[in-house]
């Protein structure tokens, strides 16, 4: 799939939701004014009519300041400068880079048959081999879709000669795939950082354990479907073949180690840690496997800068959007017509995922994160909802929102690479919304599964 999907998608049935949505917020924004409707209402609008998501954000704003009148429109190109002048944003790049590096270099499928080895002897055993596969490969990614377009090529076909329905191998390939931005590192949780003012270590470590969490609740389901369905053991427990597929993939394993280890510990940055991964997946496709040339270099090199070019336009577009919410007051709108349960600790954050589910169903992840965080997270603080805790659940939201139509970024990606239709995809990964949707209730509810990491190592 295209990276330019990433700005710009459509679907057959994006522009009879988009409208009813649009109508739906003019109407709710109504309270706030005529010119904050007349922002929304262009925005779905271009939506609607195709035009790419960023350029949507951009020119909504542009002609909501110049309708306005508030401020000069030559604040819109300062706004969005400003928007990508931040330092932590320099990860997003490197980890893409470091992502494309260790797809290319053959990475992938060392991490697959160790963790073949190591659990494909249970019921069901490739299905919980690509939940551990994606759970080892996330910490080094830190992108769903990274994770579905590297390791979902492998793991589908290997279920599918395994004898696996089809449905089944698309719907936990794009379940385990969401684990990716969760598990440190991950591009959304630097995006949060950035909007939310947040240390980008403190919410790498509150994702771990809510990471491990989905992982396991994803296995349950997968023995739960094995059971009523049939299926048996891949392969029987072998020391020597898992001492053999573990000596292949140690170093690649090291991976995630030295990214996360080295943030915890304070040997560099999240950003730094962002350049340590490259140099580490240089070394391994130049040095160590030899499986990286100068062609697959100068391909990596060009995809990671379309990706990059497309993900900090985004950024940019929508701090220009936040900033007018914020300026607008939009949050205290929200207060108000919430009443009562404005002080409400379970309503606010039951409002909060109700609207995050909503949008992450329409809107790709980082463009959301941008909206939404000026205009619901001070809501939360309001209440008492650390940011960083916040973050977890806002980015856990967004990513069950890529297994949704009529985006779901993932599903259009697994569909392509499994030559599985939509809505085959979009079957086989009903089930596992289920875990997916009860680890969320239980981090946004306990609050102790996300934080107590963070409390730990900065606090």
């Amino acid at each position: 799939m295209s990276r330019l999907s990433m700005l710009r998608w459509r679907a057959p049935i994006v522009t009879p939701l988009l409208s009813g949505l649009a109508v739906l917020g003019c109407v709710v924004l109504a309270v706030t004014g005529y010119h904050l409707s007349f922002l929304f209402f262009a925005l779905f609008t271009m939506l609607v009519l195709g035009v790419p998501i960023a350029i949507s954000l951009a020119g909504a704003c542009l002609l909501f300041v110049v309708i306005s009148g508030q401020v000069p429109d030559i604040v819109v190109a300062h706004r969005m400068i400003n928007g990508i002048d931040s330092f932590p944003l320099l990860a997003i790049p490197f980890f893409i880079f470091a992502g494309s590096l260790m797809n290319n270099a053959g990475i992938t499928e060392r991490i697959f048959n160790f963790a073949k080895a190591l659990m494909g002897w249970m019921r069901g055993g490739l299905g919980h081999v690509n939940v551990g596969a994606s759970i080892v490969f996330s910490g080094m990614s830190g992108a769903a879709v990274a994770d579905a377009g590297g390791l979902g090529t492998i793991e589908i076909k290997a279920m599918k000669d395994a004898g696996y329905d089809e449905e089944f191998a698309v719907g936990i390939t794009a379940a385990s795939s969401t684990i990716g931005p969760i598990i440190p590192p991950s591009l959304p949780m630097v995006i949060y950082g950035v909007m939310a003012s947040a240390s980008v270590g403190q919410l790498f470590a509150a994702g771990l354990i809510p990471g491990l969490l989905m992982g396991a609740m994803l296995m349950g389901m997968i023995f739960i479907i094995s059971r009523r369905r049939g299926y048996t053991a891949d392969t029987r427990f072998s020391v020597g073949v898992l001492g053999h597929t573990f000596g292949r993939a140690v170093l690649s394993l090291m991976t995630p180690v030295i990214i996360v280890g080295g943030i915890i510990t304070g040997v560099f940055t999240p950003t730094e840690s962002a350049v340590a991964a490259v140099a580490y997946a240089l070394f391994l496709g130049l040095v160590v496997y030899r499986t990286l040339n100068w062609r697959k270099l100068l391909k990596v090199s060009m995809e990671t800068i379309e990706t990059t070019a497309i993900i900090l336009f985004i950024v940019a577009s929508a701090s220009i959007f936040a900033w007018i919410l914020s300026s607008n007051q939009v949050t205290q709108h929200l207060v108000a017509v919430l009443g009562p349960f404005a002080d409400s600790k379970i309503a606010v954050l039951l409002f909060s995922n109700v609207v995050l589910i909503i949008i992450g169903c329409f809107m790709e992840t980082i463009a959301a994160i941008t909206i939404l965080v000026p205009v619901l997270l001070p809501m939360a603080m309001a209440v008492g909802v650390d940011p960083v805790h916040f973050g977890v659940i806002m980015v856990l939201n967004l990513m069950i929102g890529l297994l949704t139509p009529p985006v779901g970024m993932v599903l259009y990606v697994l569909s392509r690479v499994s030559n599985v239709s939509f809505e085959r995809c979009m079957r086989g990964t009903i089930p596992f919304l289920i875990p997916l949707v009860l680890c969320l209730l239980l981090v946004t509810f306990i609050p102790a599964i996300s934080m107590w990491l963070p409390t730990l190592i900065y606090r």
